[in-house]
């Protein structure tokens, strides 16, 4: 990923050997700054209306913990450490079979494993990566009413008109001390189905937070509170 150029596949999704799934997307979002996507990660946390505006079909609610909310709010943490090490809860619908509730804990890059000497532009801008538990509301009959885990990856880099989104997801693992682990039994096998909703939901909320960024960036003078 920090190499410059991209890999010869950008968008699209597939079943792991394993069982589990993977999704690649890759998403310009014009008249977007590096400062702006560390801000939205910071600021929409905070209420539900924040988190519902990014996406109204899929996006129903939002909370943390009162100490990270103090953290969040806090004038003095800086702006990447509004979001990294933070935990969102949210409802969302991610284009499965059920509205889940998903727990999306923040991480750094040093976390993820990346080399912190290469971590710089024109490469880089910022790393929005997190795993991820998803718990179904109403699961269908015959789906396990279980935890789904998932490694989620958003990096960006800067470009001419803005910046852009090289999107990965791993579901069924988590990046734990800088590794990838498998975290599902070895019987376990996510239908394809769900990667393919998932990578849809993922075009469709960051196009639609890329045509208002800018204007509510500039509405809250770049604030968090």
């Amino acid at each position: 990923m920090l190499n410059p150029g991209y890999h010869e596949v950008e968008a699209g999704w597939c079943a792991l050997p394993q069982g589990g799934l993977y999704v690649a997307n890759l998403l310009k979002m014009p008249g977007v700054t590096v400062e702006m996507v560390d801000w939205w990660f910071g600021w929409h946390g905070l209420e539900d209306l924040r988190y519902k505006i990014w996406f109204p079909p899929g996006h129903f609610g939002v909370s943390m913990s009162d100490r990270h909310r103090s953290i969040v709010l806090d004038p003095k943490t800086p702006p990447k450490k509004k979001f990294q090490g933070i935990t969102h809860y949210v409802l969302e619908d991610t284009g499965g079979p059920s509205v889940e509730k998903i727990a999306i804990s923040f991480m750094t890059p040093e976390d993820v494993g990346f080399d912190m000497g290469r971590f710089r532009s024109p490469n880089v801008g910022t790393l929005v990566a997190a795993n991820g538990s998803a718990m179904m509301l109403n699961p269908p009959p015959g789906i396990p009413d279980q935890k789904s885990p998932a490694f989620m990856m958003h990096f960006v880099r800067e470009i001419p008109e803005g910046v852009e989104f090289r999107t990965r997801f791993w579901m069924g693992y988590h990046i734990l001390d800088k590794k990838p682990y498998y975290c599902l039994p070895k019987t376990a096998r996510l239908p394809e189905i769900v990667a393919k909703g998932l990578a849809m939901h993922n075009v469709m909320e960051y196009t639609n937070l890329a045509s208002f960024l800018p204007q509510i960036f500039k509405e809250q003078k770049g604030l968090i509170q």
